[in-house]
């Protein structure tokens, strides 16, 4: 099936940026009218995120969201021909602040929400960055595509790695130079192995591995914050959050994490995947009190 389904999306990629955007916006429609794809899930996140907005404040966010959401497909085709010319064209960022860290030894550690455009991410980073870099990414059920998008994502270098490989395989790759990519934002599997922190005024569980795992291999901590500034063009912002991760308490750099993907959702509500469930457990005071990231004060 690859034979086949490939030839077709790299035919398909070879369109006019304009015709792609035509198709986008049908897509949009479908989607969002027709389809109503994960729409209760949506407006549920965006009243729990927003409860100050007006109900046509929060319905002109989730529409922008699903632009933002469809667009980000009609470009990850569009990735699989596109130059390396035309995509520096198209992103840029301080690219400074990551490479400076580069002769101190030390690795980095990137920790990124669920932002627009993440493929153009995996595919600019290698070109621009000192530090070879490592990707990890949750397989798709679909083998045909999973290995479509595998061959996009990697043509420029990038090591990837499955979130359940992850563990068995990034001790190969720990004894040389890497930045090292995670969508921090995640789920955590269980409530009860997790960071509560406030997120949106609602406490909140956070995947705990990434603070771990920069504590054990003592890297860089930088928050990666990618945005749309025009359609099809992207910016993105590297933030030094720490060079020394164990000097924090258990759960302050989640704590801080979070904070930093609030700002960065409330600048720009709509360039953030509403889609996914991110208040799916409920804070317990007697399950959770232990979990609970004490906030400082100011």
């Amino acid at each position: 099936m690859y034979y086949i389904i490939y030839p077709l999306f790299y035919l398909l990629s070879l369109l006019p940026w304009w015709l792609m955007y035509l198709i986008a916006d049908g897509l949009y429609l479908f989607v969002y009218y027709l389809l109503g794809y994960r729409k209760k899930v949506v407006f549920h996140n965006l009243q729990i995120a927003f409860p100050e907005k007006s109900d046509k404040e929060r319905e002109r966010i989730a529409k922008d969201f699903y632009h933002n959401f469809i667009d980000t497909i009609v470009e990850t085709i569009k990735m699989i021909s596109i130059s390396n010319r035309t995509l520096n064209k198209r992103m840029g960022a301080n690219i400074e602040v990551l490479n400076a860290l580069y002769d101190s030894g030390k690795n980095v550690q990137l920790m990124a929400g669920h932002f627009f455009n993440w493929e153009y991410l995996n595919r600019w980073l290698p070109l621009h960055s000192k530090f070879p870099f490592i990707g990890v990414y949750q397989p798709m059920s679909n083998k045909t595509m999973d290995r479509i998008l595998y061959d996009m994502r990697a043509i420029n270098g990038t090591i990837l790695i499955p979130t359940k490989h992850f563990k068995n395989q990034f001790h190969h790759y720990v004894k040389d130079r890497y930045a090292l990519g995670l969508a921090a934002d995640q789920n955590p599997p269980s409530d009860l192995k997790a960071h509560w922190v406030p997120f949106f005024n609602r406490l909140t569980p956070f995947i705990p591995g990434p603070e771990k795992g920069a504590k054990m291999k003592d890297t860089h901590v930088v928050f990666c914050h990618f945005y749309k500034v025009k359609r099809g063009h992207y910016q993105i912002h590297f933030e030094l959050i720490t060079q020394e991760p164990r000097s924090f308490k258990d759960g302050e750099l989640t704590r801080i994490f979070a904070q930093k993907v609030e700002a960065a959702i409330r600048l720009k509500p709509a360039n953030y995947l509403w889609s996914h469930r991110r208040w799916k457990f409920t804070y317990d005071a007697v399950k959770h009190a232990h979990l609970l990231v004490e906030t400082p004060d100011v």
